[in-house]
Formats: structure tokens, C-alpha cells, sequence
């Protein structure tokens, strides 16, 4: 290489000269350190990534305007995990900025302290001879924020008091805070959240009461409690504060519920399972305790089976032919319309006498044939009257008719007086003339208890036996007299009233007068209600059928009586309404009272609340009764039972020929009818609603026409009284159809409907009949679907008509040299055809075989001697028959068992 390679322009030789020299100068400039202040106080907002410093962070060189020299390039931090960065945002100007690497927590660092450097460019681009200040110290605060809800330590509060006393402090609740900061951190309030409660919470969380409690009014107490903090943030769940009401030390029972729930069909029920004495230690040698389940609100005294009087008389054996006094008015037994009466759920109608009506019964309807023994019931709620002590108060009463003054003659009456039942029965003289039994007295608490009971006579005389709720009682007192005088007048019926003159019998029989004014007739009206009076005549009732007349579906019962200790004595009233248990210790009579339940076995129990009363007495060694133990008033609600959804189902058309009709036996248009009836159940465990079938009883079912009345010339809708035995059934029929009643299953019903017959014996204008059947249970509190039928009528000249149809299209015949075929419909099918339905197939063969062999008479008739045909046989337009052999095809099974006849 020539040193001509080496050669410079003229024209750049300056410029680059200048360079050279300024870099072997700038070499040796970077002379001096950047600076910084010595320390720093800087602040940032957790979850920010920004720090406000303070002095702002700026670093100055003095080389300054030296390029590199004179600019800083860095701030570097010494400190370890410190989760900060300097970073430089103009390098002349030296200005930089702290930043937080990642989030930053208050909770897991409140304060940062590190070392911060500045660095200058050195003294080129390559950063060569750089310079760093001194170290400088930074300390930085984390900021809070409210971020985090106060918690309380504790899921639960429990604590408890003593009745009567005002407490300073109860307990104290405790909350806090995760975050970092006092003022967030810190609880400032406490708040309660509960309202309506006599308790108060202060700012720290001191809970008291404002009132004295009471065990008896509450056992505990249950309250929500919430905190705040001092950044006004709530408690991110509130939390409950149980406290209990501790009585002092009081005798009496503790741990039993006020209301006591009862589903229908759950059998017994525990009414007190937790029940127990309290003696506050005191010896005790005995105590009685009495159990009073309170019915008299519902129907005659307790839920019974809301069944008419007949039809439980029938359910319960008793023997037929008793006359009731008291039925519900209608067209026939009007004497009961102008009766005031109660609504009840019970069928049978409660009549309520207020002492100014009475119902005379008509002659025509009381029992003539009362012999020396018949029997006299009734139901009977009855109470003192103030004032009319001294009054006599007739239930029933039989006397002479003609005149007024005459029908203080009594021949038999039933009356209260002064709170006892006296019976009256005299004789005539003509049966026989002797000093014998009148009246008979029964001094009883129920008669004036002002509650319901059964009350049956049962005449055998000269014993005369009351039967009150199932239990007999012979009279306290019997008093004899004369028979009365024979005569002509008629006698009549009341209930309700007698009438009675004020003058004595004895003052009359003396011969002394009677003036109107003086002495007029005053009747002695009934006060209270009656139901279900009635007379069988002729013989008495057993004491089985009055039991089961006045038994009670529901009850009070004891569970496990094996497990009674020895010293446990128990009994019940014979309603099961009343049930007393005594022992000599609390323990046992503790466990004895916790098996006291009540059932009810009604499957549809009548819904609403049964009040329960409890009476305890005890006794102390060598005194009579040494604690005072307070009366329990408890309830037991019956819940609504599921109702059930009666249904009748079965084919609702149907298809007879009218000769079926005429027959003696008619049709039976209801042979493929069933009843069904099911309720909606829950499973128990996801509480998703099922179906469930149910059997139970009926208590009628109504077959009534659609349409016109029966006309009784010409047809006919009845049963059998052979359907009906061995059941509970009877039936009525009228020209709207057939009632058939009585209490009895639903199978049985079933059966007595299949039985029902249609007749008609002039068919020729009928073309159809509609019938409509309804079903009820509990007299109508639950009734089932409408079922409609239509019975059509299938006349003979339908199938003529058919038949001539056919014959007029010889060209699609085709002659047949075969015997008679018969084919049935769908005989691919299983399963034999109805008993109806081959009866009709038998009859239309039978019609159409007579009507070949006249149609063949006729032919040879023709072809021997031309004689002319008969009137008769040319005015039947199926006797006009064809040479032609017969090809025969019968369909018995159309549609709704219809029939085709069709001849080939």
C-alpha cells in the first residue's frame, strides 16, 4: 500500500481533525460523580405500581453540558427482595421515577428501606469511565386500602341468664380486620341486626339486655349480630348470637312445645318427648298428672267418621227399624224446617234449641208398636241455664193432643232437671192396673258439662239401663205410679217442648179447678243441641253397637307400656280424651309423660287444632300437697290430609240392538266400569310430589239420565236388591235415576253398578239414552269426576236398509257353492269375545238363517205352483231374495259394538 492510499481531501482534513482532538479530550473530562440527596421518603398505594417521593428523584453531574459525561444513565437499588425499580425518564435532565416491580401488599409489607445509586454515560456511547453518587437511602410506606371485610372469631355465641335480672354484659362479640392499617384494620361498631329484641350491643361489642326476661314468655333467644370497621366496610357475614332464658328455680313442666304438629295416616304421635318435672329438689312421695285432649269444638265432640247417622248404624250392626226424629228437613220431613241448626262438618245436622222452639213429628212417622222394649238415642250437648234451675227441660216428650189443657198427660218423655236425666214412661191401665216404675233419675257430671255425648236408653221393663259414651248407668232413683187413665185422645210427638200445667196432679186428682188465668200451660222447652234422635221399637241395642256408635277416631294414647315402671298407674275415659297417670316417682312419671301421644285413624282426619290441658297435683311425705304445679295449655294441629281424586273410567259409549232392550233382563251399560281413587304424596326425601292409589269407602253414587225423565211406561233403570247382598248398600230409584248409598268400599260399589239394568220395551222411537254417574266419599266432601254415557239403540230397519243395500249389486256377486261361512272381526286378536257381544252374534245368525230358509221356501213355493206370494211376506222388503246362492259374512264387533250384516 503507497502512502497515495492514505490520502485525505483537503476538504474533510478540518472536520476530522476537530473530532480526533475532541475525543482524546472527552477522554479525559468525565471528572466528577453524579449527585443525588442522601435520602429519601417515599409513598404508594397497595395494588398501585407508582412511588411519590419525596424529594422528587433527580441526579445532577457537574460535567454537565459534556455529552455522556454530564448525562446519567442509571439509578441502581441495593436491597434484597426489594420490589422496586428506579427508572430514568430524561438522561439530561437526570429526572427519574420509583416503581413497584409487581403488585405490592400492605398486608405483607407495610414499609420498604433499600439503597439508590445514579450512574452518569461515562464518557462515549460505550459507557467507558462511568461514574456512580453516593449511596442514598430510600424508605417507602405502603398505603391501605379498605379491601378486606371485618370477620368475628367466633361461628357461634352461646350464652344464658337467669330470668328477672338486668345484666351489664351478657357476652361480647369479637370481630377483625385482615387489612393493614389502623383505621381499616380497627372495628369501630357493632350493630344489631335482629330487630325487636330486648337486647342492645355497644361499640365494643358488650351485649345486654334492656328488659327482664321471662322463661315463660321465651325459652331463648336467637339474634344476628353484624360488625364495621372504621372505614365503614360490614362485616362480610353476620353472625348469631343464641341466648337462653334460665328460669329460677320454679316447679312446674319444662321441655315441652306449645303447638304440636299432626300429619293424617302417621298413626301415633308423641305429644311431649322431652317433657319433664321440675321439683327444685323438693321430696316428693306421689304425683297425678292429667292429660285432657279438648274436642268439643269439632262436629259431636271429636273427629268421628263424618258418615250419616244410618250409615254408621249399619257399619256398626245395629239391628234395623229405628224411626229418626231429627232428620234433615226436605219434602218429606218438614217438621225439622223452622229447627235452628249448627254448621259441622258432620253430616248428621246438630240442632240447636235455644228454649223458645220446639218440632212436633207427625203421626204418621212415630213408632205405634213400642212395647216393653225398645230403645231411645241420642247425641245431647247440654249446660246449667242461670236461672231456670228449677225448670225442667224437655228433650222428648209424648202426650195428649185435644186441648191444651189435657197434654199435661204424659205417656213417656225424656227431660234434664236441675242438671239430671230423668226418664218418664206410664202405662195404661188397660195393660195393667198396679203401682209400678215411672220415672227413672241418673245424676251424672256430663249431663251439664256443656259438651257433646251419646246418650242410649235401652227400655226392658221394668229395668230401665242409660248408656252415656258407651258406659251404663242404672238410676240413682226410681220412682213408682199409678197407670194413667185409658182414653180416646191421640197423643203427640214433640221434641224440644212439653207442655204442663202449673197446678199439681195432686191438687187435680182432689178435684180442685184449674183457671186459665191462674194456672195456664206452659211449656218446658229444651236449651241446648241435639243430634241423631232416634226409636227403634221392639228390642234394645248391644253394648257393642253403642260403643261403636260413639267411638272416636281420635285420642290420646300411650306408647311402649312395657316399658312403664311397676309404680305407674294409668287410665283413660272411655273417649280416649282423658287420660290420668300417677306415681310415686318423678323419674318414671318424667318417662311416662314423654309416652303420652295422640293418634287419630281417620283417613281423611277433619284439619284444625285440638286443644291439650294438663293438671298435675303432688304430694310431700306427711302433707297433702306441699308444690304448686301450673296448668299446661298445649295444642296439637292436624294438618290438612292429601284429598283424594276420585275417578270413574270405562267405555263411555255403547251400541245395543233394540230387542236387547226388551228383553226381560234389559242391558247392563256400566259392566265395564271401574272406580279408582289416588292421591298426591311427596317421597320424604326430595319432597317431589307422586301419585299414590288409596282405597277407602264411598258413601253414594248417583245414576242420573241426560236428557228427558224416565217415562215409567216404557222403560225402566234399576237393581236387583240381590246386588246389594252382603253389602252395606241400599238404593233408591225415581224417574231421574238411581241413588245408591250407604258406606262400603269401592269395590263393592263397583259391583252394585255393573249390576245396574236399563229397560225399554218400546224401543222403536229411542235412538239414544245419556247417563251420568257421580261418586262421593264423606257426604260430599270429596266427589269424583262426571261420567257420561251413550247408549245408542241399533234398529231393525238400519239393517234391513243394509242389507236390500247390498242385494241391488248383483255384478260384484260371485256365487258361492259352500256352506254357511261365519267369520268374527280381528280373530287374529287373543282373548275371547264379551258374553254381550256373542249373545248378539248367536241372535243375528239365528235371524238371518230363518230368513234363508223362508227366502228358499218361498223360490220352491214359486216354481211348483205360481202361487202368489203372500201379502205379508211382499210388504218385508228382506224377504225379496235372489236364486243365486247366498255367500253370508257377519262383523259382530264394529266399533263400539255395532253390527254389519252384509249377504253376498
Amino acid at each position: 500500500m503507497t502512502s497515495s492510499q492514505y490520502a485525505v481531501d483537503p476538504k474533510w482534513a478540518g472536520p476530522l481533525l476537530f473530532f480526533f482532538y475532541m475525543s482524546e479530550w472527552s477522554r479525559h473530562v468525565n471528572k466528577h460523580k453524579p449527585w443525588i440527596e442522601t435520602s429519601y421518603h417515599g409513598v404508594i398505594t397497595e395494588n398501585m405500581d407508582t412511588v411519590l417521593l419525596d424529594p422528587p428523584l433527580v441526579a445532577l453531574d457537574k460535567d454537565a453540558p459534556v455529552p455522556y459525561a454530564g448525562e446519567i444513565c442509571a439509578f441502581k437499588i441495593y436491597g434484597q427482595d426489594t420490589p422496586f425499580e428506579a427508572v430514568v425518564l430524561n438522561r439530561t435532565s437526570g429526572e427519574g421515577v420509583l416503581r413497584a416491580r409487581g403488585p405490592v401488599d400492605c398486608e405483607s409489607q407495610k414499609e420498604y428501606t433499600f439503597i439508590i445509586q445514579a450512574y452518569d454515560c461515562g464518557v462515549g456511547p460505550s459507557g467507558v469511565d462511568w461514574k456512580k453518587s453516593h449511596k442514598a437511602v430510600v424508605h417507602i410506606q405502603v398505603d391501605d386500602v379498605n379491601e378486606f371485610s371485618p370477620l368475628f372469631r367466633e361461628p357461634l355465641y352461646r350464652s344464658s341468664v337467669i330470668e328477672g335480672k338486668i345484666y351489664d354484659s351478657i357476652l361480647q362479640v369479637e370481630a377483625w380486620d385482615q387489612d393493614c392499617s389502623p383505621q381499616y384494620s380497627q372495628i369501630c361498631n357493632y350493630e344489631m341486626v335482629t330487630a325487636g329484641t330486648p337486647f342492645a350491643i355497644d361499640r365494643n361489642g358488650n351485649i345486654r339486655n334492656t328488659e327482664r326476661l321471662t322463661y315463660e314468655k321465651q325459652q331463648s333467644y336467637r339474634i344476628m349480630v353484624s360488625a364495621f370497621d372504621c372505614g365503614q366496610k360490614r362485616a362480610k357475614a353476620d353472625v348469631a348470637v343464641l341466648i337462653e332464658v334460665k328460669p329460677v328455680c320454679k316447679p312446674g313442666w319444662q321441655g315441652w312445645n306449645k303447638r304440636v304438629d299432626y300429619e293424617p295416616g302417621t298413626g301415633s304421635r308423641q305429644l311431649f318427648p322431652k317433657m319433664h318435672l321440675e321439683t327444685c329438689g323438693g321430696p316428693l312421695s306421689g304425683v297425678k298428672a292429667i292429660v285432657q285432649l279438648q274436642t268439643n269444638h269439632i262436629g259431636k265432640g271429636c273427629d268421628r267418621e263424618t258418615y250419616s247417622e244410618k250409615s254408621l248404624q249399619k257399619l256398626c250392626g245395629a239391628a234395623s227399624g229405628s224411626t229418626d226424629l231429627l232428620p234433615a228437613p226436605s219434602a218429606s220431613t218438614n217438621w225439622t224446617a223452622s229447627l235452628v241448626t249448627d254448621s259441622s262438618r258432620d253430616s248428621d245436622l246438630i240442632y240447636r234449641f235455644d228454649g223458645r222452639q220446639a218440632a212436633n213429628v207427625p203421626d204418621h212417622v212415630v213408632p205405634q208398636n213400642l212395647t216393653d222394649q225398645f230403645t231411645l238415642a241420642t247425641w245431647m250437648k247440654h249446660g246449667p241455664s242461670p236461672g231456670l234451675r228449677a225448670e225442667k227441660e224437655t228433650l222428648l216428650c209424648n202426650s195428649d193432643k185435644t186441648g191444651r189443657t189435657e197434654m199435661n198427660r204424659h205417656h213417656y218423655s225424656l227431660y234434664v232437671h236441675n242438671c239430671r236425666l230423668v226418664f218418664l214412661l206410664r202405662r195404661d191401665f188397660s195393660q195393667l192396673d198396679t203401682f209400678r216404675p215411672a220415672e227413672f233419675h241418673w245424676k251424672l257430671e256430663q249431663i251439664c258439662d256443656k259438651e257433646w255425648h251419646y246418650y242410649v236408653i235401652n227400655v226392658e221393663f221394668p229395668a230401665v239401663t242409660l248408656f252415656v259414651d258407651g258406659v251404663s248407668y242404672e238410676p240413682y232413683l226410681v220412682t213408682d205410679d199409678w197407670p194413667i187413665h185409658s182414653s180416646q185422645i191421640d197423643t203427640q210427638l214433640t221434641v224440644g217442648a212439653c207442655w204442663q200445667a202449673r197446678q199439681k196432679n195432686e191438687e187435680r186428682r182432689l178435684g180442685a179447678k184449674s183457671d186459665p188465668l191462674q194456672d195456664p200451660i206452659r211449656p218446658t222447652y229444651f236449651h241446648g243441641s241435639l243430634s241423631g234422635l232416634t226409636i227403634r221399637p221392639g228390642r234394645i241395642e248391644t253394648q257393642k253397637v253403642i260403643s261403636c256408635l260413639q267411638a272416636c277416631k281420635e285420642g290420646l294414647d300411650i306408647n311402649s307400656l312395657e316399658s312403664l315402671a311397676k309404680d305407674i298407674k294409668f287410665h283413660f275415659n272411655p273417649a280416649q280424651s282423658v287420660l290420668v297417670v300417677e306415681g310415686e316417682d318423678v323419674d318414671n312419671i318424667n318417662t311416662a309423660m314423654t309416652k303420652v301421644s295422640y293418634i287419630n285413624s281417620r283417613q281423611f282426619p277433619t284439619s284444625g287444632l285440638r286443644r291439650l290441658h294438663i293438671t298435675t297435683s303432688v304430694q310431700c311425705f306427711g302433707e297433702d300437697t306441699c308444690l304448686t304445679i301450673p296448668d299446661i295449655k298445649a295444642m296439637v294441629m292436624v294438618l290438612q290430609p292429601s284429598e283424594p281424586r276420585i275417578t270413574i273410567a270405562g267405555s263411555n259409549r255403547l251400541v245395543r240392538p233394540g230387542s236387547e232392550l226388551q228383553g226381560a233382563m234389559g242391558v247392563a251399560p256400566f259392566k265395564e266400569l271401574f272406580i279408582t281413587s289416588t292421591v298426591m304424596k311427596g317421597d320424604g326425601v326430595t319432597h317431589r310430589p307422586g301419585v299414590m292409589e288409596l282405597m277407602h269407602n264411598l258413601d253414594y253414587c248417583d245414576v242420573l239420565v241426560i236428557g228427558d225423565e224416565l217415562d215409567l211406561d216404557r222403560e225402566s233403570l234399576e237393581i236387583r236388591h240381590s246386588a246389594l247382598l252382603g253389602k252395606h248398600l241400599d238404593a233408591t230409584n225415581s224417574t231421574s235415576g238411581i241413588s245408591i248409598y250407604g258406606v262400603d268400599s269401592m269395590a263393592h260399589y263397583e259391583q252394585a253398578l255393573k249390576q245396574v239394568r236399563y229397560r225399554n220395551w218400546k224401543p222403536a222411537a229411542l235412538t239414544e239414552r245419556r247417563f251420568r254417574i257421580t261418586c262421593s266419599e264423606l257426604n260430599g266432601r270429596y266427589t269424583s269426576n262426571e261420567f257420561i254415557l251413550e247408549l245408542s239403540v241399533l234398529h231393525r230397519s238400519v239393517l234391513v236398509e243394509h242389507v236390500n243395500h247390498m242385494v241391488a249389486q248383483p255384478q260384484l256377486m260371485r256365487p258361492v257353492h259352500h256352506p254357511l261361512m261365519i267369520h268374527t272381526l280381528n280373530s287374529h286378536t287373543t282373548g275371547a269375545a264379551p258374553p254381550t257381544a256373542t249373545v248378539i252374534i248367536v241372535v243375528c245368525i239365528a235371524a238371518l238363517v230363518v230368513i234363508v230358509v223362508i227366502g228358499v221356501y218361498r223360490i220352491h213355493s214359486t216354481q211348483q205352483n205360481g202361487s202368489k206370494e203372500d201379502e205379508e211376506d211382499t210388504k218385508d222388503p228382506e224377504l225379496d231374495w235372489d236364486t243365486s246362492a247366498l255367500n253370508i259374512t257377519i262383523n259382530p264387533m264394529e266399533v263400539h259394538h255395532s253390527h254389519t250384516f252384509t249377504i253376498v
